[in-house]
């Protein structure tokens, strides 16, 4: 039987993964199958133990007003409680496109 693979070796390439979102997963000498397996485990072992501390919901009145004042000192954004991070994807707009497709 084989010696399980070690949570640290788990955690880096989950990490990774996840930092770059590219899958050149070779570089830990694992089967790229075998990497594949573990990554949603250590996606929910990861979840469990930051849901607390980083996905809290305010549930207050009080603690909502500060989110917004916090949003707004830092971002200049006021009366706006947060906001949603994308991926910027570089794509080649239609001919007769117009302005629909500038990056704003």
């Amino acid at each position: 039987m084989r010696e399980p693979l070690q949570v640290g070796l788990k955690l880096a390439a989950t990490l990774r993964l996840l930092a770059t979102g590219n899958s050149y997963l070779f570089n830990f000498r694992v089967e790229a199958s075998i990497i594949w397996k573990f990554i949603p485990e250590v996606c929910q072992a990861i979840i469990a133990v930051y849901k607390d501390e980083v996905l809290c919901c305010p549930k207050t009145e009080e603690m909502w007003k500060e989110v917004v004042a916090k949003f707004s000192s830092i971002w200049n954004c006021h009366n706006c409680l947060g906001a949603v991070d994308g991926k910027h994807i570089a794509i080649k707009k239609p001919l007769i496109a117009g302005s629909y497709y500038y990056n704003y």
